[in-house]
């Protein structure tokens, strides 16, 4: 056995069979120091304590996939719309049905170039709340946002 002035400056004796061992409760452990606090910090968001990641998993990647199904056919739509129209005009154009003033086209553009250089500076301050507030919530439920990711590429596959 160890005397007491040995244990005192921290010296055992190696062959004490009254060694002291921590118990620690894994799930505890895990609940507290789970892999995305480490990376995106330590509130992960009530989402993530509320449902298991599986779930977590499942209903961004469900919610993702209709979102990029939906994406999908709104866009073909909406290409197919503007396509057309751009067709008929350029077929009214050639025919003589439209003549347009490219002069008078080039002097709106430009218009509307400084009006929108003008408004943009204003609103920067708007999309960087935005940005900031968008990137937190992903921070916090980072499970559920990488299912909605990878559903919205699957729903655009598909």
């Amino acid at each position: 056995m160890a005397t007491a002035d040995q244990r005192e400056a921290g010296q055992e004796d190696p062959e004490s069979e009254d060694e002291l061992y921590e118990v620690v409760d894994l799930t505890e452990y895990a609940r507290r120091h789970q892999w995305w606090c480490r990376v995106f910090g330590s509130n992960s968001g009530p989402i993530a304590e509320k449902y298991s990641v599986a779930t977590q998993i499942a209903m961004g990647g469900v919610t993702g996939w209709c979102a990029g199904y939906l994406f999908q056919r709104v866009g073909k739509i909406a290409a197919t719309a503007v396509g057309g129209g751009f067709l008929l005009l350029q077929i009214a154009n050639h025919s003589g049905y439209v003549q347009v003033d490219w002069k008078k086209v080039e002097k709106d553009v430009n218009k509307a170039k400084k009006r929108l250089k003008k408004k943009a500076n204003k609103a920067a301050p708007e999309i960087n709340t935005f940005i900031e507030e968008a990137s937190d919530f992903i921070k916090r439920n980072i499970v559920l946002s990488s299912g909605f990711v990878g559903g919205f590429f699957l729903g655009l596959a598909s």
